[in-house]
């Protein structure tokens, strides 16, 4: 059943979209997850197909696509693996900021190369000390005539290690009452004077996605580098959140349909006890159970886009979308694995790779804990 906001135009952008990544991607995905690198080439490559920031104006290298256009993009590149989420963060998370708070200066000096692929972004929210809380950030940002002086840590910093363009959640009021309201957004550029990565982390997936740390040692950066105003950054930070937390719902929602895709034609295939494995009640009641609990997650993340799309305020239905897909995704890998036998947990399989990535979901954009308290309140509960 195809959404409501799913347009030809959508149809076309999906299939010549699936035909570039099963040229340029899906042959060298294993060797991105060894090499625990995405090649700045693909983002060329991406960028020239008009695949980057679609969304944005014409001047600066868009077509003023709509959203349907970055649910599908997201959806392919999770089809092809979790570990491309860096240009769904780029597309649809960081490079936002940037528009719709940045000066005119701003935009002209950075949007246009984000198109490209020239400008790969990141932002740096988490700290060693301070995860879903952000009024706890540490960081400070001080200033001083035309500049700000940086000092702090960031960590598990998406696109931390190759990023161009940083965006900093700092503090440039540390003595703020309340500690949000001294939040500010500044961005930080790679030869920045002060600023270094850290070691790139190993985690126990996403291996082709790079994280980092982040190193800011008397940083400075230009006054003009502040985005919009002082004192601003976390309502800016809530403002979009809500689509932030929607790409994760949409590609673990994608991550789901691509498990089943797998284990129905595993399960077809292989046999036991001289039949199928689908031929047994348990793998048909196991599917059909998984099937169903996705198709109904699918359905409700379909209508919270479309209500997004108008423009409505669907901070509930997002935080209940993020929470419930992203322990889905979890539960059909555990059960797609075990479906899989002795297989499934073989590195040459796809479904062990899946199994990796799936927990990391829950954690970021605010934990699944976070989602649970912000739909209390949203309830009246709180």
């Amino acid at each position: 059943m195809k959404a409501g906001y799913i347009k030809e135009e959508h149809d076309i952008l999906r299939r010549s979209l699936r035909q570039f990544l099963e040229k340029e991607a899906y042959p060298y995905f294993k060797e991105w997850e060894k090499q625990k690198a995405i090649p700045r080439s693909f983002w060329k490559k991406l960028g020239e197909q008009g695949y980057l920031c679609p969304w944005l104006d014409e001047e600066y290298g868009g077509f003023h696509a709509d959203f349907g256009y970055s649910v599908i993009i997201n959806e392919e590149m999770e089809r092809v693996g979790t570990g491309l989420i860096g240009i769904g963060l780029h597309n649809d998370i960081v490079v936002p900021y940037l528009s719709a708070y940045g000066t005119e200066d701003q935009k002209k000096s950075w949007l246009s190369k984000c198109t490209t692929g020239e400008c790969v972004t990141a932002i740096a929210m988490t700290e060693p000390g301070a995860g879903s809380d952000l009024a706890a950030v540490k960081t400070t940002a001080q200033k001083t005539d035309d500049h700000y002086t940086l000092n702090g840590e960031k960590t598990f910093i998406t696109n931390g290690t190759y990023a161009d363009l940083v965006l900093v959640v700092c503090k440039t009021d540390p003595k703020a009452s309340p500690a949000h309201k001294g939040i500010s957004l500044i961005v930080v550029e790679k030869d920045t004077p002060g600023f270094t990565r850290g070691k790139q982390l190993e985690k126990v997936g996403l291996h082709s996605q790079d994280t980092s740390e982040l190193i800011f040692e008397d940083a400075k950066v230009p006054a003009a580098n502040l985005i919009g105003k002082e004192g601003e950054g976390f309502y800016y930070l809530m403002n979009q959140l809500q689509q932030e937390r929607l790409i994760v719902g949409i590609g673990a929602i994608a991550s789901c349909e691509r498990m089943l895709e797998l284990t129905i034609q595993y399960v077809k295939e292989r046999q036991a006890f001289g039949r199928s494995i689908a031929s047994f009640q348990n793998t048909q009641f196991k599917l059909a159970e998984l099937q169903t609990e996705v198709e109904i997650g699918r359905t409700f993340l379909d209508r919270t886009i479309e209500a997004h799309i108008q423009g409505e305020d669907v901070v509930k239905q997002v935080s209940m979308a993020k929470w419930w897909t992203t322990e889905l995704v979890k539960k059909v890998a555990l059960e797609c694995m075990q479906l899989h036998g002795g297989y499934g947990y073989m590195e040459e399989f796809e479904i062990a790779r899946r199994f990796r990535d799936a927990p990391v979901t829950a954690i970021y954009a605010g934990t699944n804990e976070v989602m649970k308290s912000i739909i209390a309140k949203k309830m009246g509960l709180v």
